[in-house]
């Protein structure tokens, strides 16, 4: 029974036969089940009154915060076909290295001197303008020298018009006069009759009379001719007058006339050459396009278009870039039941694919292994997969892996209200939402 001897009785004794065995047996087994089942249902109800952090989990992946830090497509402008490259998958380019070279697929670009030709047309047309400009200042002072010969013929004629005036003026008091002398005569005449009748004067004074009076009339009907050439030549003056301003005035339309058509084609012209130098500077845009260039410091990480003589159409995607610094965020997903209870500003723990880690999400401060974030950004509208985009930045109080990639998978913890164990297992059974709070754990 001291079990001093290395010879054991076990097997040898049957104790199946022997009632007080399977009692003592049967006893002792009963009691250490009992304690056992005792000891689990006190451990049971001590660790319900444990404290439980509550916490809402999401997965997500790791990309940039700036969106001109994430990954970007490198695209050609022109269609063309692939000639050569300068760069292969892994390489670290700097903002304006060339990564592709193309060339023209397009028979309207095939001449290699294609921008010297058009360059040749600009001047070409320019000429043509200095031409049309020249002609418009000829132009110019064709009306010019029309309008000062036009003020000075007009002064000539103002002059003629005048004298003229005068002249009538001058004929009219002549004529009058020589009416006055007229009827003088006649009246000297009746009264010479009279005296001759009388026998007063002789005939030959008498018939002298008569002589005189003739004279005057002669001389009255002279004046009166005379008015009416005045006033005729000063009619005639005036009319000349307006055929002076009526000539001048269509020479002045015609060049005129001659002057809006040479403007036109002078527009007209800039209008071509200014396209001209728009082609001429999609030209030569349209060569330096020939070269893809990097549009910033970044590794290149995928090569999409691949074959050498390759044709490709214009906004092809050709290589991923992802930028060398970055600033590191996660984007998670949250259920809309969850969405009220984060907030800007609130921290999230993350586990990262590929770090090792303990996690016990209800005991935070014994979790190994995650790294802080702060809720920089919630969005405002459902995403496709039924859940809202929160954007966590990284932390200051912990900072994150420096190899961690974008696009790697993370998953995150927000740590909400500290409750007993036995509510959360209430809360889980009943699927209540976790308890609201605000700003109690950090």
């Amino acid at each position: 029974m001291l079990n001093i001897s290395k010879n054991t009785f076990q097997g040898k004794i049957p104790e199946l036969e022997y009632q007080s065995i399977k009692e003592i047996k049967n006893n002792l087994t009963k009691k250490i089940f009992l304690r056992l089942v005792i000891g689990f249902f006190i451990s049971l109800l001590i660790i319900l009154f444990l404290p439980w952090t509550q916490n809402i989990q999401s997965s997500g992946l790791v990309t940039a915060l700036r969106p001109d830090q994430r990954p970007q497509t490198i695209q050609n402008i022109i269609p063309g076909k692939i000639e050569k490259w300068y760069v292969q998958e892994g390489d670290l380019v700097d903002k304006g290295d060339t990564i592709l070279y193309i060339t023209e697929i397009k028979t309207e670009y095939f001449d290699p001197n294609l921008i010297e030709r058009t360059m040749e047309q600009v001047q070409a047309k320019a000429s043509v303008i200095d031409a049309f400009e020249n002609k418009l200042k000829a132009l110019d002072n064709q009306i010019h020298s029309l309008n000062d010969l036009q003020i000075l013929k007009m002064k000539t004629i103002d002059n003629k018009v005048k004298q003229a005036k005068f002249e009538v003026s001058t004929d009219s008091a002549a004529w009058k006069a020589a009416e006055i002398n007229y009827t003088i005569a006649a009246q000297r005449l009746e009264r010479q009759e009279d005296m001759y009748d009388q026998g007063l004067i002789s005939l030959t004074d008498l018939e002298t009379r008569r002589l005189k009076l003739q004279e005057s009339k002669a001389n009255s009907i002279e004046k009166e001719n005379k008015y009416g050439l005045s006033v005729n030549k000063y009619i005639n003056t005036l009319i000349e007058q307006d055929q002076v301003v009526s000539e001048f005035a269509e020479k002045i339309s015609n060049i005129k006339s001659q002057r809006g058509s040479a403007g036109s084609e002078l527009y007209q012209g800039l209008g071509e050459m200014a396209k001209m130098k728009n082609q001429l500077s999609n030209f030569e845009l349209r060569q330096a396009f020939n070269y893809v260039l990097a549009p910033r410091r970044g590794f290149v990480t995928q090569a999409i278009q691949a074959g050498i003589g390759e044709n490709i159409k214009e906004n092809t995607p050709i290589v991923t870039i992802v930028p060398k610094n970055w600033k590191k965020a996660v984007e998670v997903y949250v259920d809309p039941i969850d969405l009220p209870l984060i907030s800007k500003g609130d921290k999230m723990m993350f586990l990262f694919d590929g770090w090792p880690s303990i996690v016990f999400s209800g005991w935070p401060e014994l979790t190994y292994g995650t790294f802080p974030g702060i809720v920089r950004a919630i969005d405002f509208n459902i995403s496709e997969n039924g859940k809202y985009r929160i954007l966590v930045e990284e932390s200051n109080d912990k900072k994150w892996p420096d190899d961690i990639r974008i696009g790697s998978g993370a998953r995150g913890f927000a740590l909400l209200k500290r409750v007993p164990v036995w509510y959360e297992l209430w809360r889980q059974l009943n699927g209540f939402p976790p308890d609201y709070y605000t700003n109690q754990i950090k």
